[in-house]
């Protein structure tokens, strides 16, 4: 039975996500950015906290985790070749390691580019992947620590995964991503479609993740990266395919 999936604003702009299974009753998060609007979640559906699943070390995805642990007991997950910037995990995850959560089988996804380290959680029977701060709606995460080609493995890796895959990331940026999509495919009908769908929800406050992975597929500029016509757009006939991503991501960061 797939697990019913929150999706938590936090912090200005950041998502965490609560996992809850009906039948037993645990509830996993992935991500804390903070203790206080996991509590008062927890709180309000009379769940607890039984597992932390963290996707990276940067603060505003494991800030709340310590507070988090001491109320709850939850055991935290996390990338084992990240364990020296992570709280101290229980369970340390190689990449490519399945476990089980609740019953469900979960899949580590290295997803290394915005940092080293990062990655990503598939679980196949709910159709959802948690990615963080690497792949996002509409976009991918800055190269803080990862060269473009480790970026384009990773997103590689995602894209690969069943299109009707729900894709959970790190926070609500989508907006203005679809600002800077739109100056590499102007003319790409899905993406102008998607991104009055984007103005709409925005306009009532309402949250523009998860998308699902067809989705990012039609309308990702950074996951259409090896497509001819992109690089035509863009004057890269015949480049490289991780090469054209690296001139994406560089536009983006001075857009």
């Amino acid at each position: 039975m797939p697990l019913e999936i929150i999706t938590l604003p936090c912090l200005s702009d950041n998502y965490a996500y609560l996992l809850h299974d009906a039948k037993s009753g645990q509830t996993a998060l992935v991500d804390a950015p903070e203790a206080a609007a996991v509590k008062t979640a927890l709180s309000t559906r009379g769940w607890g906290l039984d597992a932390i699943l963290l996707t990276h070390h940067h603060y505003d995805h494991i800030d709340g985790v310590d507070e988090l642990r001491r109320s709850y007991g939850a055991k935290v997950y996390g990338a084992k070749p990240d364990t020296h910037r992570l709280p101290p995990l229980d369970h340390a995850l190689d990449y490519g390691a399945r476990f089980e959560l609740f019953g469900e089988e979960v899949q580590v996804l290295d997803v290394s580019g915005h940092t080293i380290g990062h990655i990503a959680f598939f679980l196949p029977e709910s159709q959802a992947v948690f990615t963080a701060d690497s792949l996002m709606a509409l976009g991918c995460g800055r190269l803080f620590e990862g060269t473009p080609d480790m970026m384009w493995d990773s997103l590689n890796r995602l894209m690969a995964l069943p299109p009707q895959t729900m894709v959970y990331s790190g926070h609500e940026y989508t907006q203005s991503n679809a600002r800077f999509a739109v100056t590499i495919e102007p003319d790409n009908a899905a993406l102008q479609l998607r991104v009055d769908e984007i103005t709409k929800k925005r306009a009532k406050g309402e949250a523009t993740v998860p998308s699902r992975l067809q989705l990012e597929l039609d309308t990702n500029p950074f996951l259409r990266a090896h497509l001819d016509k992109v690089k035509s757009a863009i004057g890269m006939e015949g480049a490289g395919n991780a090469d054209v991503f690296a001139e994406i991501r560089h536009r983006k960061d001075t857009f």
